[in-house]
């Protein structure tokens, strides 16, 4: 399995656990039900940016909406005519797979973790989502940080553990235990 999918099958646990959609999450200015459609939104226009066509947006709940999206990306995400095919990324070289993987995984574990801190259920990483997210977070280097991407780093105890500080430097904070 792709860690897409890997990640996506999780985010799904998230999204049907999730009760109060209109719960504010981490995401400035965003409730759980924006955390969804921008996930959702963010993929599919990456898709179509690659002549790929998903057909209408899901509509509906949340998790409606998000069931339907996925259902319409695991085939493509399964597909290695798809997940080969080459492109110039914003980094270089790289292909569909790859940032599916790198990119839409890394993202689905993060705003899995948003989406369940909206909840009171924040989510833990895996050791390989830990390192697989801080790999792709010295790929994005200061882009890290450009508009729209992350928040500024956050402060946090030098005896943090690693999903503490990895989200700190993504602008978020642990929430207490």
């Amino acid at each position: 399995m792709s860690l897409y999918l890997d990640a996506a099958a999780r985010f799904s646990d998230t999204v049907a656990a999730t009760t109060d959609w209109s719960a504010p999450s981490p995401c400035e200015d965003w409730t759980a039900a924006d955390v969804v459609d921008h996930v959702i939104d963010t993929q599919r226009d990456f898709l179509a940016r690659h002549g790929i066509d998903l057909g209408p947006r899901p509509d509906g709940p949340p998790a409606r909406a998000w069931a339907a999206h996925l259902e319409a990306v695991r085939p493509v995400a399964s597909d290695p005519a798809v997940t080969s095919r080459a492109f110039d990324g914003f980094f270089g070289p790289t292909t569909i797979g790859d940032t599916l993987d790198a990119f839409y995984g890394f993202d689905l574990v993060v705003h899995g973790w948003d989406l369940g801190v909206s909840n009171g259920r924040p989510t833990t990483f895996s050791e390989a989502d830990i390192e697989a997210m801080e790999r792709a977070f010295e790929g994005y280097g200061d882009h890290a940080y450009d508009e729209g991407v992350f928040r500024r780093p956050v402060e946090v105890p030098e005896d943090a553990d690693r999903q503490t500080r990895l989200l700190a430097r993504m602008g978020r904070r642990a929430p207490a235990a």
